[in-house]
């Protein structure tokens, strides 16, 4: 970190198919810590790249006639407009692989130079020969992992470990040239490096935070790390290296062939956006978590219980000041590496409380990227009569008391009114507050954690 600054990483998609529900988990946890980091008083710079030319866009233009371009950008236009759905921020940077061949060559120069790399007949490798802390951020030694190594037929390197960096153009493949060593196309790996290198670190003394999936951690980041320290000034790569658990779909893992893979924007169309947020922050970031549709019932009605709370301190003349023993419990436990669920249980206590703070509960909500908006205070009122506060004063023998509120402003101000005549003991006025909103077709819920309502 220099200064206040921290600069994070993230490995984006690779958009050779529709993107699913796994791979929003892992992006909407990097929002989610970018946010708090920003909270901490950290200036950030996010960087998420975009795997724009692979092995499978290819395939699949070879197969399909369609130009591998327009396959990454039909793809990717599908999960960009996915994320913003979710309430991703836009990042910093979105580098597309492409876009940074000249970098890419570059680095694989000075790999050849120093001899950390070969030219075969086939491409350009790494030779992971040479260096020795090869297999150390997946905990695993060079002699575990060439048990589980091979060759496959086409390839001509030297080791079974040894990556390729730069692979020779095969007839009808998209081609960059490269002298003098030959026309082809980058390996993804060093993309990663080489992208990294010049957005975040280009006087190679490493970088903050570098982000992604578990299943990335070999060999990608591996990989990485091997191709990238060799031609530093001073590593590591990175200080801390982050990564997102696995999702399940039904105790599986997602596959097309299994028959539980769900496109994420179709899941999109069937859930609200931030009840999958809710749904993910119940589960620490590093575990392994199954989704399943009862699931996603229970974080819906997680979700209910704070737009509740949130209606009614809307509906509160006077919001209370600012809690610091609140701030305190949220920052806790976002400082125990992102605990998420404690921070939502901290959420419940506090929502649950008689009179939360509107611009307290608006603030933690927003950090965790589930930003209030009007629709909260519009979709419990959707099925209300347009004259209904009208009607509500009137049952009140009020004039002019609501005049501007919307339904639902006004429902959670009867609601507060109501809560405090119960803390008086005024038991009639409670009664008659009651039986006003259930005679203008609002009907109440008390429960341990506080009132809620419907229409009827």
């Amino acid at each position: 970190m220099r200064d206040g600054d921290v600069r994070v990483y993230v490995c984006g998609l690779t958009p050779s198919a529709q993107a699913h529900l796994g791979h929003a988990r892992s992006f909407l946890f990097f929002d989610v810590l970018r946010r708090y980091l920003v909270h901490r008083g950290f200036r950030v710079t996010y960087v998420q790249n975009v795997t724009d030319i692979d092995d499978r866009s290819i395939r699949t233009a070879n197969e399909t006639g369609e130009d591998y371009h327009a396959i990454v950008e039909r793809y990717y236009a599908e999960f960009h407009a996915a994320m913003r759905r979710l309430g991703v921020r836009a990042y910093d940077h979105e580098p597309y692989a492409t876009h940074f061949i000249e970098p890419i060559e570059q680095m694989i120069r000075e790999l050849i130079e120093g001899g950390h790399a070969y030219v075969t007949g086939d491409g350009i490798y790494y030779r992971v020969s040479t260096f020795p802390n090869y297999g150390k951020l997946a905990n695993r030694n060079i002699a575990e992992l060439e048990v589980g190594a091979r060759i496959e037929v086409d390839e001509h390197k030297e080791d079974p470990l040894d990556f390729a960096l730069w692979k020779f153009a095969k007839p009808g493949e998209p081609r960059w040239p490269f002298p003098p060593y030959g026309d082809g196309r980058p390996g993804w790996h060093i993309e990663c490096s080489a992208m990294s290198r010049a957005l975040l670190d280009p006087d190679g003394v490493g970088f903050d935070i570098h982000g992604g999936g578990a299943d990335l951690i070999f060999p990608h980041h591996e990989n990485e790390i091997a191709q990238s320290e060799p031609l530093m000034q001073r590593p590591p790569m990175a200080n801390f290296w982050v990564h997102g658990g696995l999702l399940l779909f039904d105790n599986r893992k997602m596959s097309k062939s299994l028959g539980n893979f769900e496109p994420l924007i179709d899941l999109l169309e069937r859930h609200d956006p931030q009840a999958i947020r809710w749904l993910f922050l119940q589960t620490g970031y590093r575990k392994v978590m199954n989704f399943t549709e009862e699931s996603m019932a229970a974080a819906e009605s997680g979700l209910e219980r704070i737009k509740s709370a949130y209606r009614l301190a809307v509906g509160n003349p006077a919001s209370p000041p600012r809690d610091p023993s609140f701030d305190a419990k949220m920052e806790a436990a976002l400082d125990d590496d992102m605990n998420t669920a404690a921070a939502l249980a901290a959420l419940y206590e506090y929502a649950g409380t008689a009179a939360p703070s509107l611009e307290r509960l608006r603030y933690w909500l927003t950090i965790l990227g589930i930003e209030p908006n009007d629709a909260w205070l519009d979709e419990a009122a959707a099925e209300l009569a347009d004259d209904f506060v009208g009607k509500l004063e009137a049952a009140l023998a009020i004039s002019g008391e609501f005049s501007g509120l919307a339904p639902a402003a006004a429902i959670e101000r009867v609601i507060a009114m109501r809560a405090a005549a119960r803390r008086a003991k005024d038991w009639a006025l409670s009664d008659s507050l009651r039986d006003a909103l259930q005679h203008c077709g609002v009907e109440l819920h008390d429960t341990k954690d506080g009132t809620t309502w419907t229409a009827v």
